[in-house]
């Protein structure tokens, strides 16, 4: 409302004077019937309205998840859509829901010049390391993601890990090698202890790892000392890998973690990558042609270093120094590879860890999961959980 028409309403009001609508229309070029809206007491929209979001309902849990420490509101987010509401809207307007409601402050981010690479050029590796959460009955697993990144596509492999020697170094890689079926040009490392040491203040890289990239066939690069953004494709893959923190309180076994980051890793590598604005997926099709290949079977289980080759019977046992470890059902008649880790037997099928047991004196060691579903097809789904629990108690006192 034109401010000079309004003063001239409000002294017509104090002199209780009614004005002539029709003349002031013309006068102001303001439709008779607004002024006579606003002399009968309209005071104009207000300022502010009350908006109302079904993210609303959520308020609660979004505040609990991003309470714990590192978590991220892209982590948040991906976890209400996985598991509470699949129709909770875009990212963009989740991400304004908490800026609106204060629920977390907004950070400022630094800008980085963009590096890109041809097809099949160029991989980038990093490690999270020591990743806390603790399962339903309040057990903590500390673990490490092995972060490996193709640069032209963006195509991520995440590998779960207990620890972070040069040995599970070889083995996350190798894994990434066969998930993606091949091997790049070169591979782009962090200053890792398991890859370079200090000699007289300059930075040597290490003559196994050097051995390895021969007999796999790519280049290593060493990304610069206290300078992240070098590597910045790797590190913003990370911060997908902070998707898992949500789950806290959430899961139950390891396999069962391992196949939640399997998920959040399938679910980057299908959704659009702000950079190129595409899925990772599309672009590794054309990528993927121009990987070389990997080495002969005898080269890659020669860094696995496993102790001996069996097979998985029928009840879904393998033998290890006189004892039994179970493997998932799927396995059996296959062909696996033991190796022993200090107390910690790991067990693979095709370079893949698909099975871990502590090394112990019980002549049977059946891990639940596998229990559970070995028994699937022989009794009642309702049965499942007593009748594993009653047998696997005596295993334990008679075996």
């Amino acid at each position: 409302m034109n401010e000079k028409l309004q003063a001239q309403l409000n002294i017509l009001k104090v002199n209780n004077t009614k004005p002539n609508f029709s003349a002031l229309s013309r006068e102001y070029g303001v439709d008779r019937r607004t002024i006579k809206k606003y002399y009968d007491g309209y005071e104009g929209k207000p300022v502010t309205r009350a908006h109302h979001s079904k993210l609303d309902q959520y308020e609660d849990l979004i505040r609990q998840k991003l309470n714990i420490k590192g978590t991220k509101m892209r982590a948040v987010y991906e976890y209400i859509l996985a598991n509470v509401d699949p129709n909770i809207g875009t990212y963009s307007n989740f991400r304004k829901f908490i800026i609106s409601r204060g629920l977390r402050p907004k950070k400022k981010a630094n800008g980085n010049p963009r590096f890109e690479t041809r097809p099949g050029h160029q991989a980038q590796v990093d490690w999270k390391e020591d990743i806390s959460l603790r399962n339903r009955y309040g057990e903590e697993f500390i673990f490490q993601v092995f972060s490996y990144k193709l640069g032209y596509s963006r195509y991520d492999c995440f590998v779960y890990s207990s620890s972070r020697t040069q040995q599970d170094l070889f083995d996350c890689l190798i894994t990434a090698f066969q998930q993606t079926g091949g091997v790049p040009e070169e591979i782009l490392f962090d200053n890792m202890g398991s890859i370079v040491s200090i000699v007289r203040g300059k930075r040597r890289i290490n003559n196994r790892i050097k051995q390895f990239a021969d007999d796999f066939g790519f280049r290593i690069r060493l990304a610069k000392p206290r300078r992240p953004e070098t590597k910045g494709k790797v590190e913003s893959a990370n911060k997908f890998v902070e998707w898992v923190l949500p789950y806290n309180d959430e899961f139950e076994t390891e396999s069962e973690l391992v196949e939640i980051i399997r998920k959040i890793n399938e679910r980057v590598n299908t959704s659009n990558c702000q950079a190129t604005n595409m899925p990772p997926i599309l672009l590794f099709q054309k990528e993927k042609e121009y990987l070389r290949p990997l080495p002969s079977r005898h080269v890659i289980d020669s860094y696995h270093e496993h102790d001996r080759i069996v097979r998985v019977h029928k009840d879904s046992l393998v033998v290890f120094d006189s004892a039994r470890y179970s493997v998932p059902p799927a396995y059996i008649g296959k062909e696996v590879a033991l190796k022993r880790q200090g107390n910690i037997l790991r067990i693979y099928h095709d370079g893949i860890c698909i099975a871990k047991h502590e090394i112990s004196n019980r002549r049977i060691n059946y891990a639940e999961d596998h229990y559970r579903e070995l028994l699937k097809p022989l009794v009642n789904t309702d049965q499942i959980d007593s009748i594993a629990e009653e047998n696997l108690k005596l295993f334990d006192t008679l075996l």
